[in-house]
């Protein structure tokens, strides 16, 4: 099957990109620069010139192939409603090549805020129409199937390795910046994670046993509580951990308070049985212990 990713350069679509090619499928990854072109073709993966503003590039990269997988986002939080824009035509447009067609298109979401605090997300909750959030990926992808697009959802955890961790990337920033790693309340909420190499495992299943209208979850760890991620970056950068105050909780952490905040754990019972998906990689936490911290101050920030 040859498959056309955008993000296919990023920190999980190349390892989807891997994982594809090591099946035996055929890759066209989309790449905006020689950077990214020359690191496809070391994986083995055709190149395709573009990027996610151009539309034109991401309709002959879908109509080129016998699938898609969208895994692209312009990750600057600045500009997020803009991205938030860019990334719902890109959908759209990719959509259009494939109107009458068995190919499969999986589009990549998230898990925020589907479930009451302290249940489980499961694969049944479904996004309300008045839902807060910028970031329409899932429902512009299932609105595509009345169209005749054979469309799913990957919806992602914290996707980790000893490099990257999804969102804990941004609070080890954070931490790095202010001195202090720092969890609200109790933190007893808790963050879904799942390995790298796993979520692309799960992407080739999906890709394999395509269902249309399926929510998949990457979900390996249901959840871990944001006060054991706190800690662990405090060790790894040898810094304090500290309780915040919801009040206090704005100004230290910014954008990224209403995640650190919210309790996003979800289930992937259905997801392994239906794909017979297994996750065995490491935790999140074992991860974060094994990786290199760069050096910070140790004053606490005021």
């Amino acid at each position: 099957m040859r498959v056309f990713i955008t993000g296919a350069t990023g920190f999980i679509g190349s390892a989807v990109v891997r994982e594809l090619l090591d099946a035996g499928h055929q890759v066209l990854g989309l790449s905006r620069s020689d950077a990214g072109a020359k690191s496809l073709a070391v994986l083995g993966a055709d190149v395709h010139r573009g990027s996610l503003e151009d539309l034109d590039s991401l309709r002959k990269g879908a109509a080129a192939s016998d699938a898609v997988i969208h895994l692209g986002f312009v990750h600057d939080f600045s500009k997020f409603q803009e991205n938030c824009e860019i990334d719902k035509r890109a959908i759209e447009n990719l959509g259009s090549a494939l109107v009458g067609s068995d190919r499969p298109l999986i589009v990549t979401s998230g898990l925020a805020r589907l479930a009451a605090p302290g249940q489980l997300t499961t694969e049944d909750n479904v996004i309300p129409a008045d839902f807060p959030f910028p970031r329409v990926s899932e429902q512009t992808a299932l609105a595509l199937i009345a169209k005749g697009v054979n469309a799913s959802v990957m919806r992602l955890p914290q996707v980790h390795d000893t490099t990257k961790q999804g969102l804990v990337t941004y609070l080890i920033g954070v931490a790095r910046e202010k001195g202090v790693s720092a969890f609200i309340g109790e933190g007893s909420n808790r963050w879904p994670a799942a390995h790298v190499l796993d979520v692309a495992h799960l992407y080739r299943f999906a890709l394999e046993k395509s269902e249309t209208g399926a929510k998949y979850h990457a979900v390996a760890e249901e959840g871990v509580a944001v006060r054991e991620i706190a800690e662990a970056i405090g060790k790894g950068l040898k810094v304090p951990v500290v309780s915040l105050s919801p009040e206090q909780a704005q100004a230290h952490f910014g954008w990224l308070r209403v995640f650190a905040g919210s309790d996003l754990a979800a289930s992937s019972a259905q997801t392994r049985k239906k794909l017979g998906w297994n996750p065995t990689g490491p935790g999140l936490l074992a991860d974060l212990d094994r990786m290199r911290y760069p050096e910070v101050l140790t004053t606490v920030a005021s």
